[in-house]
């Protein structure tokens, strides 16, 4: 049996996108953030919600000019893309989430992926479950199963932006043993941000586990599709003496190009799940109309 790990150091980007020439030149961009993330000693990086758009900007305006030849430029990329991000984790020795793109699915449909990658190079993959209205606009949709990831960190789930915003998404990920949900972003306006801040701030509270949001930050008028990006990436918790009165355990400067930090202390989330001031996770049920039948949960296992 794993032994339970107690704390968790992660550090979450505010990565603000810019506009490489080239494919090496993002790569260049990419290896030094993930360098400087891993010299905070966080043992997690995590990047945000569409970060991947900006390998559109390589290939020229008649590309990233166009929403849907963006989609398919940046999807073309995934595998290579992905296999760079696992390099960069062996090399550093963290487990990176990517910043999601569009991927191409075998029946020729766009999802929003993002990929949780080891040291060891195991990948998982979550896909976007709700989509916004931008996104159905552009033609990426929606995925099909939530999925919890087993790795020598902890468990974790994972929603993609607005996925923070729906309850059942996150409660069916703490059930299944998810005790930190990793929250990738992309906001164009400070009231997206605070959105998707509160939905994090609110499946912390309610579930007794560990928000983390990371977002797109930085103006790109270059792009069709991330033209304008803003917030601010946040650690939270459930507001419970001796963990944080405010729910909070670092949050950055709102639009700034930086690394947030913090531990984890995944050892008391647990007893706070059992015994704390207020018994949220637990209670669930209580609420009247709480659903009977639970989300079927897919475990992958990183390990």
């Amino acid at each position: 049996m794993t032994k339970q790990p107690k704390t968790l150091k992660v550090a979450s980007a505010q990565y603000p996108v810019g506009q490489p020439n080239t494919l090496s030149e993002w790569e260049q961009k990419v290896a030094v953030w993930v360098k400087n993330g891993a010299a905070t000693g966080a043992s997690l990086l995590v990047f945000p919600e569409y970060a991947a758009i900006e390998q559109a900007a390589c290939f020229g305006p008649e590309v990233y000019g166009d929403l849907k030849l963006t989609l398919a430029k940046v999807a073309a990329l995934t595998a290579e893309r992905v296999q760079f991000h696992a390099d960069l984790a062996k090399k550093h020795k963290v487990h990176i989430l990517a910043g999601s793109g569009p991927l191409l699915k075998s029946d020729g449909r766009y999802v929003n992926a993002a990929q949780l990658i080891t040291p060891d190079g195991a990948i998982g993959e979550q896909e976007k479950l709700v989509m916004t209205p931008f996104e159905r606009d552009w033609g990426v949709t929606a995925g099909e199963t939530v999925r919890v990831f087993k790795t020598k960190l902890g468990i974790f789930g994972i929603a993609i932006c607005y996925d923070s915003e729906f309850p059942l998404l996150v409660r069916a990920m703490a059930e299944a043993g998810a005790e930190v949900v990793l929250v990738p972003s992309c906001t164009e306006r400070v009231s997206g941000y605070h959105r998707v801040r509160t939905g994090s701030l609110a499946r912390a509270l309610e579930n007794g586990i560990a928000t983390v949001q990371s977002p797109t930050v930085g103006d790109a008028p270059w792009s069709a599709a991330v033209d304008f990006n803003a917030g601010a990436a946040g650690i939270y918790v459930p507001s419970e003496q001796g963990i944080s009165d405010t729910g909070v355990l670092a949050e950055g400067t709102l639009n700034a190009a930086e690394w947030v930090t913090a531990t984890v202390d995944l050892e008391r989330l647990r007893r706070v799940r059992e015994t704390g001031e207020m018994h949220n996770y637990c209670d669930w049920a209580l609420q009247p109309g709480a659903p009977m039948r639970r989300v079927d949960v897919e475990t992958i296992s990183l390990i």
